[in-house]
């Protein structure tokens, strides 16, 4: 149907795949600069979610530095910073204590703020639009288009209204082509186009593979006498053995509002794991239940974030296409911080984009912007990432051999050695057999403290039309069966947080059901899926999550 279908088309400088920090500062630098120039560029954002800010999930604690750098007179135009940190806790914890651990350089939040990443990205999106950026919501890019001489050359929002045998509806659209000298991909973490983009210009060749996290958030009210505004507490160990990398996060609001969350590293071995429930059980600890005791969950979510750091990192460009923010991988793993990080490569990505649009006035091919590459290891972007490449890969070794060479790392080495460490390999490579672990008996949600699956979606806004084609495919239907059922105990019912993947009984057999009207479009099962047999694609734009002010 796709090919024989007439689409429309529009022509821009620049196209950017996704609203969210990236994207946006990359917009606003564009025109920023040419505005400077005195030139007049066009530049359009697609944003699969229903609305800027949607999609958009994070703990979050924003470093300025990136946005001092775009926006500088932010405070007084209103930027929502309104939490600057009070005070930083680490704790490691056993099954029953808490122990309080040294407040390490990484996790010194001096200067930062406690904020919702959904009303900042809101707030960059009328500051885009003031200077003239054209945003589009509700439009998910489903395809990357390409010149004749195999250059990108921008991409085509997926088609509406598409039934689930594949035929269309009396509510079919057609998509729309978008045509750019320079298409930016922002889709965050194992974006679906940004995949197929590495993959078809082999830029991850010289990169290690790599590695993820799966990100998994509450937001609680609690009573006034338990909230301390601008408090951000980081804890480690206990629900999670050593083996497994991950952690913890209570980050206070204002509004007696706490944001808290849990991080399991994706190369975790044991199939019978569940994120989920170990987030769950980490609200059952002494020291940790206290804060939410006569409080209520309000907002629910979850998200794979991009683990591998600077030896992780593709090449950043292809003949008329860059890769920025999550994307690509920018993610600052010891600090917990991507939001500067992605700021500052959209940023300096714009500075790329328009000295290549300097010189090409016409479309018929996609020059490459590759000075990106060079600016990029010219910035405190890649001298942070630098400083920081070892302490994520340590890990590798089991926790207590990471926590003394981390330790050595930022006290006495700070980030300077001359060796970088390599990462585990992949994140589903790493997955054992079931019949070679031990399954993990978690307790049955209180519905007070503790949840199910099902209740947390209904938290996250999730939506999605229910007569169009399943988003979540399977390469081979019977390896689901075959291969995840019988050797690894169908590790995707566990490692989802949204109840999306179900082993029902058909006629007698085993059948994987997958519930795809429920998934929140965290890609944890295209990471972790042994195999690879599940591929993320876009839904209908519009539909998953509506986080609000996550």
């Amino acid at each position: 149907m796709e090919q024989t279908i007439e689409r429309e088309s529009m022509q821009y400088d620049a196209v950017i795949v996704g609203a969210g920090p990236a994207g946006l500062s990359a917009a606003i630098r564009l025109k920023q600069l040419a505005e400077k120039d005195g030139r007049e560029i066009s530049v359009c954002v697609v944003e699969k979610g229903s609305e800027v800010g949607a999609h958009i999930l994070a703990g979050a604690v924003i470093d300025p530095k990136a946005l001092n750098e775009l926006l500088p007179g932010w405070r007084k135009n209103g930027a929502p910073l309104n939490c600057p940190v009070s005070e930083d806790r680490v704790l490691f914890l056993t099954q029953k204590r808490a122990f309080k651990l040294p407040v390490t350089p990484c996790f010194q939040n001096h200067g930062n703020y406690v904020i919702s990443l959904g009303l900042l990205t809101r707030w960059l999106a009328e500051q885009a639009e003031n200077l003239g950026v054209e945003i589009y919501p509700g439009f998910a890019a489903a395809e990357i288009l390409y010149h004749a001489d195999g250059s990108v050359k921008g991409i085509a929002t997926g088609n509406m209204g598409v039934g689930k045998d594949g035929e269309a509806t009396e509510m079919f659209q057609a998509g729309m082509e978008l045509h750019a000298k320079q298409t930016l991909f922002a889709e965050g973490c194992r974006g679906s186009l940004s995949k197929q983009l590495i993959r078809r210009f082999e830029l991850d060749k010289h990169s290690q593979p790599q590695t993820y996290g799966i990100g998994i958030k509450e937001i609680w009210e609690i009573p006034a006498e338990k909230s301390r505004p601008g408090l951000v507490m980081h804890s480690t160990g206990w629900p999670l053995d050593s083996k497994t990398y991950g952690g913890a996060f209570l980050y206070h609001l204002n509004d007696n509002q706490v944001a808290v969350g849990f991080v399991v590293g994706l190369d975790y071995q044991n199939p019978y794991l569940s994120p989920f429930e170990e987030f769950q059980r980490f609200k059952t600890h002494p020291e940790i239940r206290k804060t939410f005791e006569g409080g209520r969950r309000i907002a629910y979510g979850a998200r794979s974030l991009s683990e591998g750091g600077l030896q992780s990192l593709p090449k950043l460009t292809a003949p008329g296409a860059l890769l920025i923010g999550d994307a690509a991988g920018f993610l600052n793993v010891p600090r917990i911080k991507g939001i500067h990080t992605a700021m500052k490569s959209g940023m300096l990505a714009a500075e790329a984009v328009l000295a290549v649009l300097d010189e090409n006035d016409h479309a018929e091919s996609g020059r490459e912007a590759a000075s990106y590459q060079t600016l990029f290891e010219q910035s405190w972007l890649y001298r942070e990432l630098h400083e920081v490449r070892n302490v994520r890969p340590s890990f590798k070794w089991g926790m207590w051999p990471a926590f003394a060479y981390t330790g050595l790392e930022q006290y006495l080495f700070k980030g300077r050695t001359p060796w970088t460490i390599s990462h585990h390999g992949t994140d589903h490579g790493s997955l054992k057999k079931a019949a070679d672990c031990t399954p993990i008996d978690y307790p049955k949600p209180d519905g007070v403290l503790t949840f199910d699956r099902l209740s947390s979606v209904f938290l996250a806004n999730v939506s999605h039309e229910e007569n169009q084609p399943v988003h979540l495919q399977l390469a081979d239907p019977q390896a689901a069966i075959g291969i995840n059922l019988r050797e690894y105990a169908s590790p995707e019912t566990r490692y989802c947080p949204a109840g999306v993947y179900e082993i029902v009984q058909e006629n007698g057999s085993p059948k994987l059901q997958i519930n795809a009207a429920n998934c929140v479009h965290c890609k944890t099962c295209d990471i972790k899926d042994p195999t690879q047999n599940i591929t993320w694609v876009c839904p209908e734009g519009g539909s998953g999550p509506n986080y609000g002010a996550m």
